[in-house]
């Protein structure tokens, strides 16, 4: 089973505009709600892969049942520390040219006592757990050496795999991380340097793994992926697709790989399995993630090249 833990869902609510007018009117094209959150979202493709999903994290009174609804739709088991208030809306904001704008909500106060029940639930659940996934932001109230207690919460051999930024990630590497998957812009972001080829992108991904974690997934949108254990070092290149969306892109990554990580396969499968889910998921709109059928479609054409 692959827990997927969801520290701060939001609804997204992602408009497409013909172009986007600042400080003027602008007439929205399409819109597309979903109920989601970065774990939530990985935890939905996992399922959508066949594999055994479990979600938890903090959820909230108002609207938090559509949330339940959906997990339950896809088939993914689900609990959470339920909280007062209203989930926060996120806003994504898509021009004809596929530039993507993000407006997100700050969302409501999470309480120290619920952040206690939050721990005390990973505790337990995870103990049947063979992969943990911990991605995301954090709500108010919640400070950044909260990622860490996350993950020295999980019982077990459990597999853990971070997907967040700044001082959450650096500050979560030393606690027994299996996997990171940063950008290339969060990753610029925790080295404090731009990286402008392949050979400075695996510096910074081994700077790092010096801090304590045994691979890096480094998503670098549409030019593909590296996956990197600091000495094993592999590139995969995007399939061309039409865009609709990169909303979710990521999450469909840790999804496959996560998946594939429980699986006991290899590097170069990761990563290629990685991509194909990214790649899938960004034709399709708002964050509706991928399907299984565009998965395979594109996982057969890609190829791993070690670097």
């Amino acid at each position: 089973m692959i827990l997927n833990i969801c520290p701060n869902p939001s609804i997204d609510c992602t408009v497409e505009l013909e172009q986007l007018n600042v400080g003027r009117l602008n007439r929205i094209a399409n819109k597309t709600v979903t109920y989601s959150g970065k774990a939530l979202n990985s935890a939905i493709g996992i399922s959508r892969l066949g594999g055994d999903s479990y979600a938890t994290g903090f959820m909230y009174e108002n609207d938090g049942n559509l949330f339940v609804q959906r997990l339950d739709n896809e088939g993914v088991k689900n609990t959470f520390v339920w909280n007062k208030g209203s989930v926060r809306i996120n806003y994504k904001i898509v021009d004809n040219k596929s530039m993507l704008t993000e407006i997100n909500d700050i969302g409501e106060r999470v309480l120290k006592t619920k952040q206690q029940e939050l721990i005390n639930l990973v505790s337990n659940i995870s103990k049947n757990a063979s992969v943990v996934v911990v991605s995301g932001s954090l709500p108010q109230g919640v400070d950044d050496a909260y990622y860490p207690a996350l993950l020295n919460a999980v019982k077990g051999n459990a597999k853990k795999i971070v997907d967040t930024e700044g001082e959450k990630l650096l500050s979560s590497l030393s606690c027994g991380v299996y996997m990171a998957k940063p950008n290339l812009s969060e990753l610029e972001g925790a080295v404090k340097c731009k990286l402008e080829t392949k050979q400075d992108m695996l510096k910074a991904c081994c700077k790092l793994i010096d801090l304590g974690c045994q691979n890096v997934l480094l998503s670098l949108g549409r030019d593909g992926a590296i996956y990197t254990n600091g000495s094993t070092s592999y590139y995969c290149k995007s399939a061309n697709v039409a865009v609709n969306s990169t909303v979710g892109a990521g999450d469909s990554m840790i999804a496959a790989a996560s998946l594939m990580i429980e699986n006991g396969a290899e590097d170069g499968e990761i990563l290629r399995s990685a991509v194909a889910a990214g790649t899938a998921s960004i034709t399709t709109s708002g964050t509706n993630l991928f399907y299984r059928d565009k998965f395979e479609e594109i996982y057969a054409k890609l190829k791993v090249e070690k670097i």
